[in-house]
């Protein structure tokens, strides 16, 4: 196993899982030699090592690091400065056109999900939504913002 994978850990983990394997099979075994039949789960358990390994994702530490970097306080100070300025903006614009922002670019609900919450039709929520970004717009504009 270790010829395979050219690695302790692994090699040990294959030969575990490759006895493991042959002790639930080995009463369907046919007396015939033993060596090549081990041989043989040995090596299916390695290629189903392979392709398990071939479908996961290993991050970088690179990965990691900038996660971390996210949480700094300058970053959440600011996080938190553009979220009273959405809720303020957002408290400025008619009831169903906070509705329909909130529920669909915030919340995530698709086009006709938001229009069944609200009970309105798909064309009404488009319009609705298409009026209340175009009020937020110029609520940027005008507070100096885009």
């Amino acid at each position: 196993m270790y010829s395979l994978s050219y690695d302790h850990h692994t090699a040990e983990d294959l030969v575990q899982e490759t006895f493991y394997r042959a002790y639930l099979y080995l009463e369907d075994w046919k007396n015939e030699r033993i060596k090549p039949w081990l041989f043989r789960v040995a090596h299916n358990a390695y290629v189903d090592y392979q392709r398990k390994a071939s479908r996961s994702i290993v991050k970088d530490a690179v990965f990691f690091a900038r996660m971390v970097d996210r949480d700094t306080p300058e970053i959440t100070l600011l996080q938190q400065e553009v979220q009273r300025e959405i809720g303020r903006m957002l408290a400025d614009i008619p009831e169903k056109q906070r509705q329909a922002v909130l529920l669909v670019d915030f919340h995530q609900f698709t086009y006709q999900e938001a229009a069944d919450i609200m009970g309105i039709t798909l064309s009404h929520i488009k319009i609705t939504l298409f009026r209340a970004r175009q009020r937020l717009r110029e609520m940027k504009r005008k507070d100096g913002m885009l």
